[in-house]
């Protein structure tokens, strides 16, 4: 079963950023439950062989006051992706520096090895007001030296910056998959 955790403070919000997500699971025929972080159980992640952290809009952050909803990661070891505000999220764990940048729209990123079937240069869709910069992940792709794509030096979580849900669904799909 693949977990959905959904950080929008605002409901609306989940409309944009988590029910895209559902339905590109959904067509993968792959067993799924989406919840907001603060009714996540032991049980839940018990049950989860992958979690993939959504992200949310441009103004809606309250989840960065609420990192210690996300403590149980550190201990956590099967895949985990995250979304933009999930890329803060994981980032944010490990003590890493947050950065201020914002970007809107279409931008091309370069890909240094394949990442979920997305390789070489990709244009992505990018709405965000942060990145973060960290020693415990490897950068897989960047755009203007922005990290795009990171993954953990030992576990498997992974992370991008920009928004698949919008223009590049096959990562999504593929992490679901792999």
């Amino acid at each position: 079963m693949i977990t959905v955790i959904q950080i929008c403070k605002e409901k609306f919000h989940y409309y944009e950023f988590v029910r895209p997500i559902e339905e590109i699971i959904k067509k993968t025929n792959t067993e799924f439950i989406s919840i907001h972080y603060k009714d996540l159980t032991e049980d839940m992640l018990s049950k989860s062989r992958k979690i993939i952290i959504c992200g949310t809009s441009l103004k809606d952050n309250a989840f960065l006051d609420d990192i210690k909803y996300f403590l149980w990661l550190r201990g956590y070891n099967k895949p985990v992706l995250g979304i933009c505000g999930g890329m803060h999220i994981l980032g944010l764990l490990y003590n890493e520096k947050m950065h201020k940048k914002q970007e809107i729209g279409l931008t091309k990123v370069e890909f240094k090895k394949d990442f979920f079937g997305m390789k070489k240069i990709e244009e992505v869709y990018e709405l965000h007001n942060f990145y973060v910069t960290s020693k415990e992940y490897n950068i897989i792709a960047e755009s203007k030296n922005c990290p795009q794509a990171i993954k953990h030096r030992e576990k498997p979580f992974y992370a991008v910056l920009f928004h698949p849900e919008v223009r590049n669904k096959e990562l999504i799909r593929n992490f679901i998959l792999d």
